[in-house]
């Protein structure tokens, strides 16, 4: 599998939006067969007062990742393969912690 980021700006009008696409997403990239395994999204408060995120996933395939976003009902505006890692320190506390 290799490493992707999946951007989806302006994809969800409320966190109760995103909370339930979090729940297809996952229900979804459970499936055996899916080729894809979500790590983490970091979600961003777009200019429109929509949420948009960039997600980081482990996939097959950019295939892979379309097929489960329209099995999930998931927008998809771009899908960048990640070349390396380079950590210069931890993520922070999620917001709100």
């Amino acid at each position: 599998m290799n490493l992707y980021v999946i951007t989806r700006r302006n994809g969800f009008a409320s966190a109760q939006d995103l909370e339930a696409a979090a729940a297809r997403s996952t229900e979804a990239g459970n499936r055996s067969d899916s080729g894809v395994r979500w790590i983490r999204s970091y979600v961003s408060a777009e200019e429109s007062g929509e949420l948009g995120t960039f997600c980081i996933y482990e996939a097959d395939s950019p295939a892979a990742i379309r097929a489960h976003a329209a099995a999930a009902d998931l927008p998809v505006d771009e899908i960048v393969p990640i070349a390396d890692t380079v950590v210069v320190r931890p993520d922070p506390a999620p917001v709100g912690a």
